[in-house]
């Protein structure tokens, strides 16, 4: 089977929508299953909700009922019928959604949060479908939650891949085309999670490993992996091959590409993965397989903004040993820290991190108690692959330089 991925940009109003038609139409949608994200913004709409809902605001019937204007304003744009079955549908959503908010006793933030974010796909998935079938496009809507089996971890929950390829299995006909919901899995007692980060993306290669498919390809409004974020660099390259191992390496040092969790089943299977552009559609676009690093061979340059600069030492100039790093490193989960960059010498350990949830004080504090502690706020850290003199020049001009780093083609550059 194909597997293609669309995310909330493509279907973020009717004309995306009637692209994604033109996109099955161009490449072909018999034997295809399709992830489908929530529409445009709506995760965060549902982000909203939720928040209002656990602190009990005044505004959240405004917050539901502006979530219900936004899709059936896309449905009204859709259909000619204003009574069409999708609207009944659409009202049986958003009961189920009520229904959760009056009968739930949970006060735990992750249950809560998983069990009310995904009404997005669920709606996006339906009007998808709906549509697909009102021109003359069959398709089976699937519940993922049905066939994708995970743990209780909310908001991080791990597959269970023996009962979810059993399942998958089992749920998908051949030859046939089926809509279903990135994201989105269930516990076996039928509780929904979510995936985590990049979580569409790692359905797509989920279900992709469980039915052994030919090919996933995410579709995006961009033409592919670009060497450089074009924000950050006016000079870009479209890479037209990555490697599987090279794609994690990028995504390790902070680059927009595929995350790894997304490409290791598909690896196991050297199932390939696209990237292509639904603007574009007979654009080359990015392939991700075994064989060469990079194609074209280029420096691809990471560019992380916001970062934290320590320097570590011993109260007493002691050497940074084992059991230093050790208890670091403890501190550094402990306030969930995450680390860029290390660099350790006889008396000292250098890190670079960024402070997503807002930890470092409490960090800084306790560590302050053992350690000597010089740091620097708002650095910028830049990582090259594959980096030429050339590109290293381009970004050491006119800039101080904290700390570099040089590995066998990686090099990073910290600077204030």
């Amino acid at each position: 089977m194909h597997i293609f991925k669309f995310g909330g940009a493509s279907v973020k109003d009717a004309e995306g929508v009637k692209n994604v038609v033109n996109v099955l139409q161009h490449k072909g949608y018999t034997n295809t299953l399709v992830v489908v994200s929530a529409m445009g913004k709506m995760t965060n709409a549902f982000e909203k909700v939720i928040k209002a809902y656990i602190e009990k605001d005044t505004e959240l019937d405004t917050y539901i009922a502006e979530i219900k204007t936004y899709h059936t304003q896309i449905i009204g744009d859709l259909f000619a019928d204003k009574n069409h079955a999708i609207l009944f549908e659409i009202e049986h959503i958003f009961g189920l959604l009520k229904g959760f908010m009056l009968a739930n006793r949970s006060t735990n933030y992750n249950f809560i949060y998983d069990q009310l974010v995904g009404f997005g796909e669920l709606l996006s998935t339906k009007i998808l479908s709906n549509y697909l079938n009102e021109i003359g496009i069959a398709n089976q809507w699937l519940d993922v939650r049905q066939v994708i089996v995970t743990s209780d971890d909310y908001r991080d929950a791990k597959v269970d891949w023996e009962e979810t390829k059993h399942r998958i299995s089992n749920a998908i006909v051949k030859d046939q085309l089926y809509i279903t919901q990135g994201f989105l899995g269930a516990t076996k007692d039928n509780f929904t999670t979510t995936l985590g980060r990049e979580g569409s993306d790692y359905t797509a290669a989920i279900f992709a490993y469980c039915l052994n498919a030919k090919d996933v390809t995410i579709w995006k409004d961009v033409p592919g992996v670009l060497n450089a974020d074009p924000r950050a660099f006016s000079d870009t390259r479209l890479l037209t091959q990555i490697s599987y191992k090279e794609a994690i390496e990028m995504a390790f040092y902070g680059a927009s590409v595929i995350h790894p969790k997304t490409l290791k089943p598909l690896e196991n299977l050297s199932i390939p993965l696209y990237v292509k552009s639904f603007i574009d559609l007979d654009a080359e676009g990015t392939q991700v397989k075994k064989g060469a690093d990079v194609v074209p061979l280029t420096p691809c340059f990471v560019v992380k903004n916001e970062q934290i600069y320590l320097q570590i030492s011993a109260l007493d100039f002691s050497f940074m040993v084992e059991h230093n790093i050790s208890n670091l490193f403890q501190l550094l989960d402990k306030y969930k820290l995450k680390v860029n960059l290390i660099q350790n010498s006889a008396l000292s350990f250098r890190v670079c991190l960024e402070d997503k949830y807002t930890n470092f004080e409490s960090f800084l504090e306790e560590i302050k108690e053992k350690y000597c502690v010089e740091y620097f706020k708002n650095v910028t850290l830049f990582t090259i692959r594959h980096f030429t003199n050339e590109a290293l020049n381009s970004i050491e001009k006119d800039k101080e330089i904290v700390l570099k780093q040089i590995s066998e083609n990686t090099i990073q550059l910290i600077v204030k």
